[in-house]
């Protein structure tokens, strides 16, 4: 897939999961404040920023698409990784808001109105979630994107969040009113766990983090012959845009036309055994034979 397939492939994606998203967010709410249900409501705005962090993706994407640059020798697909920052500070925003709206419930309590069409509207939601959840992250596997792995943990965390406004609607069913408040307080911890989630793994790669083992470069690089070894092996980046460097062990009596041809095998090698990788960086060293 060429990086242009796969970028209007994302962008597809995020369009249409975007207007479920604004649907769905925008039918909670309003039914949410309708019965005057805080845990309702505080999906609903878990829902919204689902949407937000929608339109945060299509923008990235649109950058990180671009081809490498004078400025930007290495490309620009680290944007997708400070998109999915974007979406998780969006996501510690919006825990905050939901946790003092919680509060504000317990010293002035607003009793729901629990109707069978409250099970009916949330069954609906938590099977668009599913959908769009089970789509998502198939996609953003195949085609190793942040963005859209990043949204799916977002909407996976909204499907356990309708799980447990469904649970404090029978609660109140029953008489216990204030599990509601307490719901949104566990919604908005459920909102943080998945922003701290997507800040980390996004952090791995703006921070150059490890993403192969060495020992997998290794006995690919020792696999050809005339090598005598390798050491001092470096990887960084994303796993559809792995950077590896290295220094190669060859005999010293070899001349440098052999030792740069042993050095593009070496580059092949580890491009063709390794998917994902861009861009191999050769380190020539001498070595005396026993």
């Amino acid at each position: 897939m060429t990086e242009r397939t796969r970028y209007f492939t994302i962008r597809n994606v995020l369009l249409g999961i975007l207007l479920l998203n604004w649907g769905v967010a925008l039918t909670k709410l309003l039914y949410g404040r309708f019965i005057g249900s805080a845990s309702m409501v505080a999906d609903g705005f878990h829902s919204l920023s689902d949407g937000a962090s929608n339109i945060i993706g299509l923008i990235a994407i649109s950058i990180s698409v671009r081809p490498a640059d004078v400025n930007h020798p290495y490309g620009h697909k680290k944007f997708e990784s400070f998109a999915s920052i974007a979406i998780a500070l969006l996501l510690f925003i919006v825990s905050i808001d939901i946790l003092r709206g919680a509060i504000d419930r317990l010293s002035k309590p607003v009793i729901p109105e629990v109707a069978p069409t409250s099970f009916i509207v949330m069954a609906i939601v938590l099977f668009v979630n599913i959908v769009v959840v089970s789509f998502e992250t198939r996609i953003g596997r195949r085609l190793h994107s942040d963005i859209l792995t990043s949204d799916a943990l977002h909407t996976l965390s909204d499907i356990f969040v309708s799980i447990s406004v469904v649970v404090t609607l029978i609660a109140v069913r029953l008489g216990v009113t204030w599990l509601d408040v307490v719901a949104a307080m566990v919604i908005a911890g459920l909102i943080l766990k998945s922003g701290i989630e997507i800040l980390l793994r996004s952090s791995d790669v703006l921070c150059d983090r490890v993403i192969v083992d060495p020992a997998v470069i290794t006995d690919i690089v020792l696999s050809i012959s005339e090598v005598k070894g390798c050491h001092k092996i470096r990887t960084r980046g994303r796993k559809d845009d792995i950077h590896i460097d290295l220094h190669l062990l060859v005999a010293d009596h070899m001349d440098v036309q052999n030792a740069h041809e042993i050095a593009n095998q070496v580059e092949d090698a580890l491009k063709k055994n390794i998917p994902g990788v861009t861009d191999v960086v050769v380190h020539i060293e001498p070595v005396t034979e026993v």
